[in-house]
């Protein structure tokens, strides 16, 4: 069994794709998991600078804190380094200080033909230094998209992953067509369908009113149509909005609204708690290259719990078209709250099992051990 290094975001709070994949797969395998090594060079603000420092000096995010145990097989750890070096020397200077640090650690777990495992484009000049007998890269997002990430910067590294890279996995079918053919996999998202099925208490902070609740949970970051958001909370004073997650902006971005409540960040855990119990989930996403490309975690997890899904267009919701409403507009948004009212309960898809992450571990375990 192949053990795992693996350059991901940092581990814990609400889980990234390569988190519920490699939680699954340490079940059978050691993995040494590295915090992440940032996707853009800090900027003069005070936000920037603390989490530049905190890398120089091998700490996570400041004030970050997990859900849940790190499970026993892997070992977590923050690195000293440089964040998404961008010149040669910088390049060669975060590198020496990587491997340094993680080849006294790789020995000491003594790793078995360890595969390095990429989430992050930046530790592309880490392959070959680890002795690691394949190189794996999962590539979840369209970088060269992604909001506040260094995309020049980005592109080289990733160019150079790309290249030496054994075996890709690619979350969506836009990405998939990024990379050499006879390489790469599609790998789509999955969702925990034990922990979002089952039925869970209401929470305690939901809006208690005789009116309906939409919901939305997830980062409250500029892949959100806030213009459509403020029309349609406004058009709609009898139903409560209700807005679960990090704020990712200098500012609270969401209506200004007496039906409008922003519950703050929640544990993964505890969202069927929410979802279970609104009446219908959001997906309101700007129309952009990031949204084109992407394969938002939530979109199973809502239809797991059997929500409602509204949502804005975007590629990956084709599957699931006949269990989602579409809208394109303040207007077809409200007509779509409208008809929640009156419409039958909602039927969970047929195939949600066969999109667990259980499943989709498996599969990649079985092409893991064919390196």
């Amino acid at each position: 069994m192949r053990d795992l290094i693996v350059f991901g975001e940092d581990f814990g709070g609400l889980p990234s794709s390569t988190q519920h994949l490699i939680t699954r797969l340490a079940k059978q395998r050691k993995v040494l998991w590295v915090n992440s090594i940032g996707l853009r060079q800090p900027k003069l603000n005070h936000r920037d600078v603390q989490r530049a420092i905190y890398k120089l000096l091998g700490k996570g995010k400041c004030g970050y804190s997990v859900s849940q145990s790190t499970p026993n097989n892997i070992t977590v750890v923050n690195l000293r380094t440089i964040p998404a070096p961008s010149s040669t020397l910088a390049r060669l200077v975060a590198k020496a200080m990587i491997c340094a640090q993680l080849r006294p650690m790789v020995k000491q777990l003594n790793l078995h033909q360890p595969v390095l495992w990429s989430s992050l484009p930046t530790a592309a000049d880490i392959c070959g230094c680890l002795g690691e007998s394949s190189v794996v890269y999962y590539c979840g997002d369209d970088f060269s998209s992604l909001a506040g990430v260094d995309h020049s910067v980005v592109a080289r590294h990733e160019s150079k992953l790309i290249e030496r890279a054994d075996l890709i996995f690619a979350a969506s079918a836009k990405l998939l067509t990024k990379f050499p053919q006879n390489k790469a996999h599609y790998v789509p998202h999955g969702v925990d369908t034990e922990l979002f099925s089952q039925l869970a208490p209401r929470a305690d902070d939901l809006p208690c009113s005789s009116k309906k609740i939409a919901g939305f949970y997830g980062s409250l970051s500029n892949w959100l149509d806030y213009d459509l958001l403020h029309q349609v909370c406004l058009d709609n004073p009898g139903w409560e909005f209700v807005f679960i997650g990090p704020i990712e902006l200098p500012d609270n971005p969401l209506p200004k609204l007496g039906n409008v409540h922003y519950l703050g960040p929640k544990a993964h855990q505890e969202l069927p708690r929410y979802s279970q119990h609104w009446d219908v989930s959001l997906l309101p996403f700007v129309a952009n290259d990031q949204i084109a490309s992407c394969s938002p975690l939530k979109l199973l997890e809502y239809l797991a719990a059997g929500s409602r899904v509204i949502s804005t267009p975007f590629p990956a919701l084709a599957p699931y078209a006949d269990f989602i409403d579409v809208v394109s507009n303040a207007q077809s948004f409200s007509d779509a709250l409208r008809a929640v009212t009156t419409a039958p309960p909602q039927i969970v898809p047929t195939d949600i099992d066969d999109n667990s992450w259980d499943s989709r571990s498996l599969l990649v375990h079985k092409m893991l051990e064919s390196l």
